[in-house]
């Protein structure tokens, strides 16, 4: 059957959430790199619809401006008070005056609906000619669900709310999801005749099903292709279980497509991460926002990546890294911190306890261990020592440091922002440097050593040190020079 196109789509989207004990509006609650709402905006679009409407409610202002930046064109109506679904939709048809044709109507908080089944929802209601075609799902405990009692020809009858239910329809599992297809001309016609006389007070959508049955009008249902499809989220339990659902279809996705996970329960891929195939993925890996990964890298264990670029056959395990660009075949970690403006080029290595950020580390240059780079710039097939601390920061402003190629940078160095290391220069273990150093120079800027002997005989009398001191020295071990006040460089 060819794909249909609904006229609009109209987004529920007013209600306040209590449950989820929030000052956010439930449906701006994120999920898998999206919120509720933005899933449900997503999968709307793949209907390729004329018009969405969404009507909003609590946390308009919040809700309004969220839309604005996920999609500009959507159309925004207030449903000043919350007088039910019903009334919600009658709102949403009044800003799609003139409109005919199939308008579907889905739930701001049910983000694991997927295109497949809104586009067999859409086709069974054009194809049959139905007036409303009722979403549904099959499942195991329909508790809480209102039933859908279906005719002989497999129409739908009605509509059973769970507290007016008989015994039969309790046992009925096919469950309404408050998702449709209408067709707009008997849609207008049944929401003007609703009402507000019931337990609740309001105009309720599900009226608007026997109101068409009793007009003679066909109503038919479709299932849902899984019944984790129509859930809601209502609270932040079942806000979880909507997160490892929408897990396990990226990571099955990916999987399928050539991408290696070792342990899909513990790796969690946003919905707009790209993995390219034969990458691998390790357990306890979150890659999220806009993270690419590209074809041979290994990622993981235990990494945390935000809007991260990893190159191919790049190797990146116990880190954190946001905003940073890892170049190919760059190794990093284990236990790196990877911050915003990092940039590691072809083959660059970052390893054990080192912090770069707004930095760039050229092609071939390492920075193995314990040190901390800053507002650099390091140029290829260089080697920053361990415990090197590139000094930017003065109180107030920050500094850069530059650093050419092939430079050897000696342990424990302190790089004194703005500084400049010309090509092929070393600097020496333990120094503060602070003036720029001419290419292929040596650097030597630290206090000449002396060696005060005796010192802790007279200073710490009876320690375990003096102790071992005259141990030392009684059996001739004392391999230190003489004198009692000797400087060496």
């Amino acid at each position: 059957m060819s794909q249909t196109r609904p006229a609009a789509v109209v987004i529920l989207a007013a209600g306040e959430g209590t449950r989820m004990r929030s000052s956010t509006p439930k449906v701006l609650h994120s999920l898998a790199g999206r919120t509720l709402l933005g899933h449900v905006v997503h999968v709307a679009r793949t209907l390729h619809p004329d018009q969405i409407v969404t009507v909003v409610g609590h946390g308009r202002d919040l809700v309004g401006e969220h839309l604005t930046e996920i999609d500009p064109d959507v159309i925004t109506v207030v449903q000043e008070e919350q007088n039910g679904t019903g009334h919600a939709v009658r709102i949403a048809l009044d800003a799609l005056a003139g409109v005919e044709g199939t308008i579907v109507v889905l739930s701001g908080d049910s983000p694991l609906m997927t295109t497949q089944t809104l586009l067999a929802l859409c086709q069974a209601h054009e194809g049959e000619l139905n007036s409303a075609t009722v979403l549904t799902a099959t499942v195991q405990d329909p508790t809480g669900y209102g039933r859908v009692i279906r005719a002989v020809d497999g129409t739908v009858e009605s509509i059973v709310e769970q507290s007016d239910a008989d015994e039969g329809q309790l046992r009925v599992r096919e469950v309404n999801s408050g998702m449709y297809a209408f067709t707009a001309g008997p849609l207008r016609e049944a929401l003007n005749q609703l009402t507000t006389d019931n337990s609740q007070g309001e105009e309720y959508l599900t009226d608007v099903v026997a109101l068409m049955r009793s007009a003679a009008l066909r109503v038919s249902a479709v299932s849902a292709a899984h019944p984790d499809e129509i859930l809601g989220i209502n609270d932040r339990a079942q806000l979880a279980h909507a997160g490892e659902v929408i897990r396990d279809r990226r990571n099955r996705e990916l999987m399928l497509s050539g991408v290696t996970i070792k342990d899909p329960s513990t790796t969690w891929i946003d919905v707009n991460v790209d993995v390219a195939p034969e990458a691998v993925l390790l357990p306890d890996t979150q890659l999220l926002g806009a993270t690419s990964v590209g074809a041979g890298a290994i990622v993981g264990p235990r990494v945390w990546l935000l809007d991260t670029e990893v190159g191919e056959d790049a190797h990146v395990r116990d880190a954190t890294c946001e905003l940073a660009v890892i170049g190919a075949q760059a190794t990093v970690g284990p236990y790196t911190y990877l911050r915003p403006g990092t940039i590691l080029d072809r083959g660059a290595k970052v390893g054990g306890f080192v912090e770069i950020k707004n930095s760039r580390v050229g092609e071939g240059s390492k920075v193995p261990h314990l040190s901390y780079v800053g507002d650099a710039q390091i140029g290829s097939d260089t080697n920053i020592g361990a415990a090197t601390v590139f000094v930017n920061f003065d109180g107030e402003n920050k500094h850069r440091t530059i650093i050419g190629d092939s430079v050897r940078i000696g342990s424990d160095t302190m790089l004194v922002a703005p500084v400049t290391i010309g090509d092929g220069a070393y600097t020496a273990a333990g120094s503060v440097i602070t003036d720029d150093v001419p290419a292929g120079a040596m650097a030597v800027a630290r206090a000449r050593q002396r060696i005060i002997n005796g010192w802790v005989q007279r200073k710490r009398p009876g320690s375990s040190s003096a102790q071992a001191a005259q141990r030392a020295e009684a059996t001739g071990e004392d391999t230190g020079q003489t004198g009692s006040d000797i400087s060496q460089s």
